[in-house]
């Protein structure tokens, strides 16, 4: 055989060579089949014939599901995945088997949104039926720290115009960035699907110890609030049947004293201007003509009015401790209301006490002070006395309320750099409390490191003991001014009244 015959003949057999392969190939393919493999979690737990069987099944057999949420489909659980694979099985699983398969091991889905709400530490994520739930339900909340006919109006654009006093919102919003985004849910975590519900939650958060009490006889809503530790704010928001503390309580009907807990973080700046009573100091004036023994009101005392104006942003329906007041006009001057005593002893063989005039009592700031928080129950702790703003603001002075003895000062905070949360001090921060030898004592917080006196100094009324600061637990520049009687805190101001 030739060498051109022996080439022909090797063609020959490589050309049928391929083409049996190809003939055998195409047999192969013939008998191939499209299945689809299905995973749980990343685990495989069967192959199926068609993915829309599976789908089909789910949606139809979860009636239950569709009536407790109202909706017209249910889906798998999110971590399913069904990937179509070329296989020579010839029985896949039967779609039923992989149904319960998937019912056994994780939960079904339906169509809802994810509400995302990311603060400056954390993050949480609500499940909701309805993007309105969520909606309505943020408009419940905001409502509970504002009243809803100043809401609307400024919704509306239709904020009036101040005449004399009053206020106007500058801005509002959430402190939190908030996001929605449609999603599968799965059904055994909580989805909301009523605004009541959820609105509950964004006040009181997830596990509330819920409270209620039995209105008796003789009950207001501020004596409710104060002997279940709530502020009257507080009472109304979590009875929001309620517009104000002058609304009547009914015997027998229950209230909800829960303790709020907001989840979320409401702001608002106003522009105000109002009306801010100077209460009046109680003096004594000597009359060595008149007996020991004498005491007369020679001139009485009158409470002063200054109308303000001032721009401030409210939390969660709480104004910050701080203040910057301008004044507008002094309306009605303030008369420091006098006692005259009498000093003269008409036998001086028999010693004879002087009298102890009770609330002869100066203001402890300049003027110009705004009350930003009054005494009572505050996110649950008592807010022993009053916090006083204004009056020069930072480093201006802070006066002895009566003459008295120091019995305590704390001066080991720094004057700024308060800051909610800060238990410096005690969360006083620098403080002086004074002993009125009387039964009073009074107590000044918050006030700078500069402190004047010392622990066993004798001090006279109007002196002045330190400056005004922002030490400890403090959201601004103010004075926290505490009064007790017999170790017992009362509100302040009953001095000055």
């Amino acid at each position: 055989m030739n060498k051109k015959n022996s080439i022909i003949i090797l063609i020959s057999v490589f050309i049928g060579i391929l083409l049996l392969l190809a003939n055998t190939k195409t047999k192969l393919q013939e008998n191939i089949n499209t299945f689809y493999q299905v995973y749980l979690n990343g685990e495989k737990i069967g192959i199926i014939n068609k993915k829309e069987e599976l789908y089909e099944l789910i949606d139809n057999n979860q009636s239950s599901i569709k009536n407790e949420y109202s909706v017209k489909n249910v889906y798998p659980p999110t971590d399913l995945k069904i990937v179509p694979i070329n296989s020579y099985v010839e029985v896949p699983n039967k779609v039923e088997d992989v149904y319960k398969l998937i019912e056994a091991k994780d939960d079904f889905t339906i169509k809802g949104y994810k509400v995302t709400i990311r603060g400056e530490d954390d993050a949480y994520t609500i499940n909701v039926l309805k993007k309105e739930v969520f909606y309505d339900a943020a408009k419940r909340f905001v409502q509970a720290f504002l009243d809803q006919n100043e809401y609307e109006k400024y919704i509306n654009n239709e904020q009036e115009e101040i005449v004399e006093t009053g206020r106007i919102i500058k801005d509002m919003k959430f402190l939190e960035n908030i996001s929605i985004k449609e999603d599968y849910l799965s059904v055994n975590e909580k989805i909301y699907t009523e605004e009541q519900d959820l609105s509950h939650f964004l006040l009181f958060g997830s596990n509330p110890e819920n409270e209620e009490y039995t209105v008796k006889v003789g009950d207001t809503i501020k004596s409710v609030s104060e002997d279940n530790k709530l502020s009257v704010e507080e009472f109304l928001i979590a009875n929001a049947n309620y517009k104000s503390e002058n609304n009547l309580l009914r015997v027998g009907d229950k209230v909800n004293v829960t303790l709020i807990d907001p989840q979320l973080t409401f702001i608002y700046d106003l522009y105000e201007v109002y009306n801010q009573v100077d209460y009046y100091s109680k003096e004594t004036k000597e009359d060595s003509s008149k007996n020991v023994g004498f005491s007369e009101i020679t001139t009485r005392g009158q409470n002063g009015l200054i109308r303000f104006s001032e721009t401030y942003t409210v939390t969660n329906g709480v104004r910050p401790q701080g203040a910057e007041p301008v004044v507008e006009e002094v309306l009605l001057d303030t008369i420091n209301q006098v006692t005259t005593i009498g000093t003269r002893n008409p036998d001086p063989s028999v010693p004879i006490n002087p009298v102890v005039i009770e609330g002869n009592w100066g203001w402890p700031t300049n003027k110009g002070y705004v009350i930003t928080s009054p005494r009572g129950w505050r996110w649950g702790r008592l807010h022993a006395g009053i916090d006083i703003s204004g009056a020069g603001n930072y480093n201006s002075p802070i006066y002895a309320a009566a003459d008295g003895v120091v019995i305590y000062t704390y001066n080991g905070c720094p004057s700024k750099g308060g800051y909610l949360g800060n238990t410096c001090g005690g969360g006083l921060g620098n403080q002086i409390k004074i002993d009125h030898e009387n039964g009073y004592t009074s107590r000044y917080g918050h006030m700078t490191s500069n402190i004047k006196v010392k622990v066993g100094d004798r001090v006279k009324k109007g002196q002045i003991i330190g400056y005004m600061g922002s030490s400890g637990d403090s959201s601004g520049t103010h004075l926290h001014y505490e009064v007790a009687y017999n170790n017992a805190t009362f509100d302040p101001l009953e001095l000055y009244r």
